[in-house]
């Protein structure tokens, strides 16, 4: 298990910017991973309340359950557990919630552990740049007929973290446009789709 305080700042791109962003930075092909979110939470949407969020992450190489607490406007607490790639599918299809330590905080958090459902999942192709000390991710997301653009920092110092993103905008030309979480846009265009 692994527990950190996460500070990102996001900002939406056009395709065109995203475009852009990976000529400029020399992005090839290789550099690219894709993975897939699969998000979870109640029929009463007990971590949305708590502006939490919780998904099973697959990538090529492996697959982490994270459980996100939004502690400040750009932080938030991760608890992350890498599971088997049949733990996953069992928890994809409701049997069982395998890892240990994450649902210590969740049930911290008093969420009903059983009520837990699939909601639906977002892949993303993320490239990751270091950048000034920090982190640079470009992601293109789809998900139910939506494609979206965004690129992040993630840091270690929110007061130099935000510094360095807002001038890294303003160099690309980039308006201000926070973008919010995957999970709040993909249950967005979920309800827009029910809607």
């Amino acid at each position: 298990m692994n527990q950190q305080f996460e500070i990102e700042f996001k900002n939406v791109l056009t395709k065109e910017q995203y475009e852009n962003l990976l000529k400029k930075f020399q992005v090839e092909e290789k550099m690219i991973v894709r993975q897939t979110n699969h998000y979870f939470d109640t029929p009463q949407f007990h971590l949305k309340a708590l502006s939490s969020g919780l998904r099973i992450r697959q990538t090529k190489n492996k697959t982490v359950v994270t459980l996100k607490e939004k502690t400040a406007e750009n932080i938030h607490l991760e608890t992350t557990e890498e599971i088997t790639e049949e733990q996953a599918r069992n928890m994809l299809q409701g049997n069982g919630f395998v890892a240990d330590k994450v649902k210590e905080q969740l049930n911290r958090l008093n969420i009903p552990i059983e009520e837990l459902k699939l909601f639906g999942s977002l892949t993303t192709d993320r490239v990751e740049i270091n950048y000034k000390g920090g982190t640079l991710v470009f992601d293109h997301s789809f998900y139910l007929q939506c494609d979206d653009y965004e690129v992040e920092y993630e840091t270690d110092n929110e007061i130099e973290g935000k510094e360095i993103f807002q001038n890294f905008l303003e160099e690309n030309q980039i308006a201000i446009q926070a973008a919010d979480k995957k999970i709040a846009r993909f249950m967005k265009a979920l309800n827009d789709r029910k809607g």
